[in-house]
């Protein structure tokens, strides 16, 4: 039985996961509960984590696993967000999804990888010349998808680090709060956190060493949002 703190820490986590594909951060989780400090936020997690609800990898930035969510859990709070495509993928997914082709019985998929998402180019440029990368159909979604390698260490809070593959779902839009890969001034493209701000565009990034850049809406384009990430060791 869980508190309904508990409750609502988990389901916010289960939440950012499936949209963004990678954990919140505390100040995000602490905002979320309206609490007052991150070390109840600290003691929260422990709790869940012994109870088997939650799964912390150390040996990564922001990296939490939802293990199981709990059985009596209302219907509110396991209802999908608006627009969100719950990740379960159906075998004669391959056959349906523009440019990807079955790699293994629809246990994987061959996406392009469109090249370093710090190249400083707009994703059309970037796909005149591209290789393939096999990628898990369970770490898909419905629509189409492409993988950039990230360069570079300004969004390892959230647990993207340089080198790292990132798989994207195409889209134009998305909500605040989402990881997205944006297209500013029709010339440099970034993966950043998306903030949106009355007619303004706050590119968030998950370091400290980085500045958040704020732009007129007009100046960004969503390219697509963050659905899960690839790590070679």
């Amino acid at each position: 039985m869980l508190t309904r703190k508990q409750h609502e820490l988990l389901t916010f986590i289960d939440r950012s996961l499936k949209e963004t594909g990678v954990s919140p951060s505390f100040e995000e989780m602490k905002e979320a509960l309206q609490l007052r400090s991150k070390s109840g936020i600290h003691r929260l997690i422990s709790a869940l984590e012994e109870r088997g609800f939650l799964r912390r990898h150390h040996h990564r930035a922001r990296a939490l696993e939802v293990m199981r969510l709990p059985e009596n859990a209302p219907k509110a709070a396991q209802k999908q967000e608006p627009g969100f495509t719950p990740n379960v993928i159906r075998g004669d997914f391959t056959r349906n999804v523009p440019g990807v082709r079955a790699a293994n019985d629809a246990a994987a998929v061959q996406l392009p990888l469109y090249g370093r998402i710090a190249a400083g180019l707009p994703i059309e440029a970037l796909r005149q010349d591209y290789a393939q990368i096999e990628v898990p159909v369970a770490m898909l979604g419905t629509g189409e998808h492409f993988a950039l390698e990230v360069a570079g260490d300004s969004m390892v809070d959230a647990g993207i680090l340089d080198g790292d593959t990132v798989i994207i779902r195409k889209s134009e839009t998305a909500e605040s709060g989402q990881i997205i890969v944006a297209l500013v001034d029709e010339g440099e493209v970034t993966l950043k956190r998306l903030r949106r701000r009355g007619n303004s565009v706050a590119l968030e990034p998950a370091n400290p060493r980085y500045e958040t850049k704020l732009y007129p809406s007009d100046r960004v384009k969503v390219q697509g949002r963050l659905v899960a990430l690839l790590r070679r060791y």
